[in-house]
């Protein structure tokens, strides 16, 4: 006799597992499905022990620029990488813990092993208790994504590394090659130079970090160039030849040429391939790239079968997965006759990016160019960090706030922030648009002094004339 539930959810990232929890909260009787680890790849492989080894980075940064501060350090600042790793994997164990408890303390069912579907609404477990069927009213499907590899160097861990593997590095990289200049590749390249690799990104596009705004890629590129690395855009590798002792790799630059530089390791970080083969999902969804097609609610072709998180179209991020998977659980709950919730659709242009490099990135929203190729006639604003007292007595003076508005209405279209602790800022702009602020709203708002965020409200004065500090 199969195991019957309400809602089955098959893998526990930061998607699975808050649909589960959602989903026992309002009453229905839930199980998750996991065959590795619980959290997935954001707790244990992906967003948080990356911010922690980035964390250590930072520390290293700060000590190897104490005079800058006014301060004497002993001898020589060496890192400890093992020590390092250790820090960031004890991280990830104590964030797997808590899912742990988060399942019981929710009353979640949790099978272990490989989840199969059978159909839209049943599926077999493979793992520690040999194979169970289950059946539910409804499947969410949060399988996730992995790294692409290059086709013609497979990642083995040893020269070549995906994110997983540079976060737990066999050895210190003494010259690093990373393929790809988005949030991965750039905060991957960010950590090893500031542990002391000699650094080489190479962007296939005419900059780096693409999706930003085109101020943002421009100042991060002379940030990171003064910082020591070298940035190669408009490049491609073309050819890497791997032997014991490193990789040799040729190099297609801006102009054409082609040169054959050596490294001792190279990361590979040129997107993900969602996880949805072998899972059964080919004959019951349907698939572009492999990514599972849904609606605003995370519903698929099949009834009773929904999916969210990285093997659903993008932006492929851990707060959109969870998101997605509040919304589908409360789809389903009102499906399953819950008068009382009523969810709403995602919308993607409040979904906030962050980029966790030094100096950091953040933003929401349209960027000044793609504003104005949707048709905005745009006003925009640019406040620098050396206008700002708080950030100059950090020692943080390097830095912007920018944002757009809609000219005729006054609406934010977007926001686009680097520097120190933007990441922890942008939300106030995440806020703001969800709550369709204007740009009156935002001028009429009081910001604490001294604090970075000033600069958030400058730049609104900054788009209409207004700045007071520049």
């Amino acid at each position: 006799m199969a195991d019957q539930y309400d809602v089955i959810v098959l893998g526990s990232g930061p998607g699975g597992y808050v649909a589960a929890i959602r989903c026992a909260q309002l009453g229905l009787k839930t199980a998750i499905v996991e065959r590795e680890l619980l959290g997935g790849i954001c707790l244990n492989w992906g967003c948080i022990p990356t911010k922690a080894l980035l964390r250590s980075a930072e520390i290293k940064h700060y000590m190897d620029h104490a005079k800058d501060y006014g301060l004497k350090v002993a001898g020589e600042i060496e890192a400890d990488l093992e020590a390092v790793v250790k820090r960031s994997r004890g991280v990830a164990k104590q964030l797997n813990q808590g899912v742990t408890h988060l399942m019981k303390k929710n009353k979640i069912a949790v099978h272990m092993g490989e989840g199969t579907l059978t159909g839209p609404t049943s599926l077999t477990v493979k793992g520690e208790k040999g194979e169970e069927k289950l059946t539910a009213k409804h499947i969410i499907v949060a399988t996730g994504a992995r790294a692409r590899d290059l086709p013609f160097a497979k990642a083995d861990g040893k020269r070549v590394w995906t994110y997983r593997h540079a976060m737990t590095p066999p050895e210190m990289p003494k010259k690093l090659l990373v393929i790809g200049s988005g949030a991965i590749g750039i905060e991957f390249a960010s950590f090893y130079n500031d542990m002391g690799a000699d650094v080489t990104v190479v962007e296939m596009l005419d900059r780096i970090v693409p999706v930003e705004d085109k101020d943002v890629s421009t100042f991060l590129e002379k940030s990171l160039t003064k910082q020591g690395m070298t940035i190669m855009t408009g490049a491609g590798v073309e050819e890497i030849k791997v032997s014991g002792s490193g990789v040799k790799a040729q190099i297609k630059a801006k102009d054409g040429k082609v040169s054959e530089t050596e490294f001792s390791h190279c990361i590979v970080a040129i997107g993900i391939v969602p996880n949805t083969e072998n899972i059964g999902a080919e004959k019951l969804v349907e698939m572009e790239r492999g990514f599972i097609q849904i609606d605003d609610y995370g519903r698929t072709k099949s009834k009773g079968l929904w999916a969210i998180g990285d093997c659903t179209p993008g932006p492929w991020l851990a707060h959109k997965a969870s998101h997605e998977g509040v919304t589908t659980a409360e789809a389903i709950a009102k499906e399953l006759g819950n008068k009382d919730v009523h969810p709403h659709p995602l919308d993607r242009a409040n979904i906030p990016g962050c980029t966790y490099c030094h100096p950091q990135i953040a933003s929401v929203g349209l960027t000044e160019e793609k504003a104005k190729e949707a048709g905005y006639e745009v006003k925009a604003g640019t406040f620098p960090f050396i206008g700002n007292g708080k950030a100059i007595a950090l020692g943080e003076a390097e830095g912007f706030t920018k944002t757009v508005f809609d000219a005729k209405t006054g609406e934010l279209l977007g926001a686009h922030m680097v520097g120190a602790e933007v990441t922890e800022m942008v939300q106030g702009f995440v806020v703001g648009k969800t709550l369709e602020t204007t740009e009156a709203e935002l001028m009429g708002t009081i910001f604490p002094h001294p604090t970075i965020s000033e600069s958030m409200h400058e730049s609104v004065l900054a788009a209409y004339g207004r700045a007071l500090h520049i």
